[in-house]
């Protein structure tokens, strides 16, 4: 059981999360990134570092995830292959993805897609404030505790 990070895009926040969750409980954490990403010297916290290019972390998270892990990202097409592969996954903010979920992400995603393209600028996420950080600290230890029974 492996807990994937898509650690380009993840925010220190959240990473400081999994850094104690992975110290508590002993899981593999397993950040994948294209750039080096400052973690604690722990025996259970790995470092991928992948080459640089468009989704070259996320490629490398979908061939090595497996059934029962969980994927960090906000990246709705990585979150989806990963749950096609029996993975689960969550969002930094928080929210746990599923089928449902995910292919209403999809479709908003590739709209918001065709918007900027015409043109029209969306901004981007609120700012990660204590209430997401306490969400995603939630549905973590949720996750991790349906493991351990």
């Amino acid at each position: 059981m492996t807990i994937w990070v898509d650690a380009d895009a993840c925010p220190g926040p959240i990473r400081d999360i999994l850094y104690k969750a992975a110290q508590r409980t002993g899981i593999r954490l397993v950040l994948v990134a294209n750039r080096p990403v400052a973690a604690p010297p722990l025996p259970t916290i790995e470092h991928m570092q992948v080459r640089s290019g468009y989704d070259e972390a996320d490629n490398e998270i979908v061939r090595q995830v497996e059934t029962g892990d969980l994927v960090i990202t906000a990246d709705i097409p990585l979150a989806a292959e990963a749950m096609e592969k029996g993975a689960q996954a969550l969002n930094p903010r928080g929210e746990r993805y599923t089928s449902d979920s995910i292919r209403s992400r999809l479709n908003m995603r590739d709209f918001m897609d065709t918007m900027r393209a015409s043109g029209i600028q969306s901004g981007g996420p609120p700012p990660l404030g204590q209430r997401e950080k306490q969400a995603f600290g939630n549905q973590l230890d949720r996750w991790l505790q349906q493991r351990q029974t």
